[in-house]
């Protein structure tokens, strides 16, 4: 039996839906496009989001179709078990897909929303081939006043280096070129079994095969614990000059009512010194319009932004998210949450193609690791650093030189060489 599996949010819901698909195959199911059961593998970090999944999920009521809902929200919002009488329900529990879709298609409901668990070495069908999506560890230990997916996700719960090497190893034996090492946290990786990041990334790159590895997102107050001991395991050539390092506000007394455990002061430093040793890529958060965040807290945040000048900057206008500390608080209106966006948007245009400007007249290597739609392909250099190039040939997990021709505010333009 065909079962489709949809999957929405971050790399650590990216993962889960490969460990859907792939427990799914190991027990006799296909997967793919109009199956007569459909997993939605679901995301509540922001409302709009949240709002169009449930959309999705009612359209799918009317079609009939036997449907499972996977992921974070049954576990942040578990009345929408009762909105949805005939669906199963597992939650980021993803090892329960089977069960559940085995009730799906006898007619049957299957809900069970728990912790996650039992997600060490299962098997996968990967999204992309010559990309491994490792997850290290599960949940978090932050209270971020805004954030609804800790109530999904749980308390932190790191899995052992040697689970993880194993997964690496198997995953580049497999031919993958690129590893995603992924969290809730990265940077709270280890709290609860005596280990660090740095540890962890530098057990990795000890592998003796060949492939490149991608940090992913670390809150600035773990990294600033150890600090020194991160940069030194990035010296690595196999590790990705990239660092996410998301801030969200530009003022100190927001960033406190958001509880989030660090000053401008100190993000900048992380910053400066990933920039002054690696001229790092970094990649930050801004939440825009927190019920707290003044005219003058805004401009901070705009002053930061246009200081430490990010190569990448994820904007989120704030949404109300149930539950939250911050739901609590009176909420500014929705049209200033978007001019607030919207301003920040324009400076980011301005501050990334200024710095992808740089970029133009450099050469190199570079790893090719995605396709996109138009029959371009993005390669990654060692700053992972996105270069758009054309070919004719088979490009996929290949490693090419390349020259930087052109650029956008947000990837480079490439010429083969």
């Amino acid at each position: 039996m065909r079962v489709e599996v949809r999957t929405y949010g971050c790399a650590l819901n990216q993962a889960d839906g490969e460990i859907i698909s792939g427990l799914l195959v190991k027990h006799g199911f296909s997967v793919g496009k109009d199956g007569k059961v459909v997993v939605v593998n679901t995301c509540t970090v922001k409302a709009p989001t949240e709002n169009k999944i449930v959309k999705e999920l009612r359209g799918l009521s009317k079609l009939g179709k036997r449907i499972v809902v996977a992921g974070c929200i049954p576990s942040a919002r578990p009345g929408i078990v009762d909105e949805f009488p005939k669906f199963s329900f597992i939650g980021v529990n993803s090892v329960d897909v089977v069960a559940a879709v085995e009730a799906a298609r006898d007619g049957e409901r299957y809900v069970n929303i728990s912790d996650a668990k039992g997600k060490e070495n299962v098997p996968k069908v990967r999204m992309n081939p010559f990309v491994a999506i490792v997850p290290i560890a599960e949940g978090c230990v932050g209270s971020c006043s805004y954030c609804q997916v800790r109530f999904a996700r749980g308390s932190l719960k790191s899995y052992s280096a040697r689970s993880v090497v194993e997964q690496v190893e198997s995953a580049v034996n497999e031919g993958v070129e690129e590893v995603w090492l992924t969290a809730q946290d990265t940077g709270a990786y280890g709290l609860d079994i005596g280990l660090t990041l740095p540890e962890l990334i530098s057990t990795v790159s000890s592998i003796p095969l060949d492939f490149r590895i991608r940090v992913g997102m670390m809150n600035p107050n773990h990294v600033l614990g150890f600090l020194d001991e991160l940069l030194e395991s990035y010296d690595s050539d196999k590790v990705y000059k990239f660092a996410h390092l998301p801030v969200q506000s530009g003022d100190d007394k927001v960033l406190k009512d958001m509880d989030r455990k660090y000053s401008v002061r100190e993000f900048k430093e992380v910053v400066g010194k990933f920039k002054r040793r690696f001229n790092a890529t970094v990649s930050t958060d801004s939440i825009v319009g927190y019920p707290t965040e003044s005219e003058q807290a805004f401009q901070n945040t705009l002053k930061l932004i246009d200081e430490v000048k990010p190569d990448v900057l994820n904007i989120s206008r704030y949404w109300v998210r149930p539950g939250t500390k911050a739901s609590e608080l009176k909420q500014l209106p929705g049209s200033e949450t978007n001019r607030r966006s919207r301003i920040t948007a324009e400076l980011f245009k301005k501050i990334g193609l200024a710095a992808n400007k740089r970029w133009v007249g450099w050469s190199g290597e570079a790893l090719v690791s995605e396709k996109n739609k138009d029959g371009s392909y993005t390669a990654r250099n060692n700053w992972y650093k996105p270069i758009i190039v054309k070919s004719k040939k088979d490009l996929m997990g290949k490693k090419i030189k390349v020259e930087i021709k052109d650029c956008t505010y947000y990837d480079l333009r490439g010429l083969m060489i």
